[in-house]
């Protein structure tokens, strides 16, 4: 059996969970390219179906979505190999607190934020 085995397992989880997150996030971002590349298409058509064509802002808003994805993976990464050895130590590891959760929770508000401020430029070009 392998020592502190449930706390190990816990870990693990929470970084898969993290992983999973920045996956569908980045996923997120490449839909946002596609849409507006989608919109672009159908405005261009002779009897468009569409009354808006695409702003142009979803390339950027991809690329800050992946770009997103991928920081978050990296802490994820970092967060999950000093838990793992904090878990095999024998001694007590004093905490960092929430640090990285923190970190974590603040890239997610400031996708949230991003993904606002391009439909609110996409809904109210006069912005």
């Amino acid at each position: 059996m392998i020592k502190h085995y449930s706390d190990h397992a816990a870990n693990e989880r929470t970084f898969l969970a993290w992983v999973r997150t920045a996956i569908a996030v980045m996923a997120f971002g490449f839909l946002i390219e596609r849409f507006d590349l989608f919109l672009t298409a159908m405005a261009d058509r002779p009897t468009p179906r569409v009354m808006f064509r695409g702003q142009g802002y979803a390339t950027e808003a991809a690329l800050a979505l992946i770009l997103f994805g991928v920081a978050m993976i990296v802490i994820a990464t970092v967060r999950f190999f000093r838990i793992a050895r904090a878990i095999d130590r024998d001694d007590v590891v004093p905490s960092s607190g929430a640090l990285f959760d923190l970190v974590l929770a603040t890239l997610l508000s400031l996708l949230g934020l991003c993904l606002f401020l391009f439909l609110l430029r996409a809904a109210l070009p006069s912005l």
